[in-house]
């Protein structure tokens, strides 16, 4: 076989290599019409250029592409390419420091490399999309990835914590999970002092520290979970506490994860729970759902609720109908 054979067979190889776990020496061999000491030969080529390709023997054994010291070239197809081109766009917008600057270092690469039919493509998407940023919480890539790898290894981690009323105190923790609103981070941790779960912003965590100290996993809250009612109910002195008359799969859907709490309360009800500083736009809000609902508390609420309909009521004028 001709070198540019042999080239394009070793790429394909790459390809499916890429694709699954681990493949037998005779699977591959099918796929590319070779033998089997073509496929040894062929692995030998792509470990010369840098990707660890491991073999195992036995049931189960074959080929598997491992990680390695470096990071070697990746072969994508199409649809990845794309969708990697526009990822990356994306994350040049994001909320971690320094992401936004690698971010578009790879997209440069990337662009670079790209066939001619996929880059006017690509082109086209990123022209098209924009992204409305706001106000961004940004947080230190490098703290993002030393929290994962103490949530991953079970060691526990110290750090220092500034409070929403600027109080700063030192934390002994365990770590469970880290969860992105979007805007923000938030690491859900087993505060040791406290001996309850916590959830704390990354954007006001300072200096943490991995430890030695390895812990046995506690039974938990779902992170998700935790660190929503955290910033939608927990962080206000009294939420507001609704029963609307609909599913609560419909309300989610109206509903914003980030502002209240939805729970089942049977067929056609749910229990809605938000915190305000305002609680009157938690009941304007609740009545734009287009859903009946009632004031289950607290009681300042309800009579909140009673005066807001004197006055709409008010608004509307003198009824017409006779």
């Amino acid at each position: 076989m001709s070198e540019a054979g042999t080239t394009e067979r070793v790429l394909r190889l790459l390809g499916l290599l890429q694709q699954r776990p681990v493949w037998t020496g005779p699977e591959l061999a099918t796929r590319l019409g070779v033998t089997t000491r073509s496929i040894r030969r062929d692995v030998d080529r792509l470990r010369a250029l840098g990707y660890p390709v491991n073999a195992t023997q036995g049931v189960g054994g074959g080929y598997q592409l491992g990680a390695g010291r470096a990071l070697p070239p990746l072969l994508l197809d199409d649809e990845e390419a794309i969708a990697t081109a526009v990822s990356l766009r994306l994350a040049a917008g994001g909320t971690v420091t320094g992401a936004s600057e690698a971010a578009v270092r790879a997209l440069t690469k990337l662009d670079q490399v790209l066939p001619r039919r996929l880059r006017a493509g690509v082109r086209a998407l990123q022209g098209a999309i924009a992204t409305l940023d706001g106000h961004r919480f940004e947080v230190d890539a490098e703290a993002l990835l030393l929290l994962a790898r103490a949530c991953r290894d079970t060691v526990r981690i110290e750090f220092g914590y500034v409070d929403l009323a600027g109080a700063a105190t030192r934390r002994r923790t365990e770590p469970y999970q880290l969860v992105a609103t979007g805007s923000r981070w938030y690491l859900v941790a087993f505060d040791l002092d406290r001996e309850d779960w916590r959830t704390f912003r990354l954007d006001r965590l300072r200096d943490p520290r991995i430890t030695t100290l390895r812990f046995s996993p506690r039974a938990h809250p779902p992170a998700v979970e935790l660190v929503q009612r955290a910033i939608s109910v927990a962080a206000y002195p009294e939420p507001v506490r609704l029963l609307l008359h609909a599913d609560a799969e419909t309300v989610r859907r109206q509903v914003p994860a980030t502002v209240a709490v939805i729970e089942s309360r049977g067929p056609g009800r749910c229990l809605l729970e938000a915190g305000a500083r305002d609680p009157a736009w938690v009941l304007l809000h609740a009545a734009r759902l287009g859903h009946r609902f009632e004031v289950l508390g607290p009681a300042a609420v309800r009579e909140l609720a009673a005066e807001l309909g004197r006055r709409l009521a008010e608004a509307a004028g003198p009824s017409t109908s006779h």
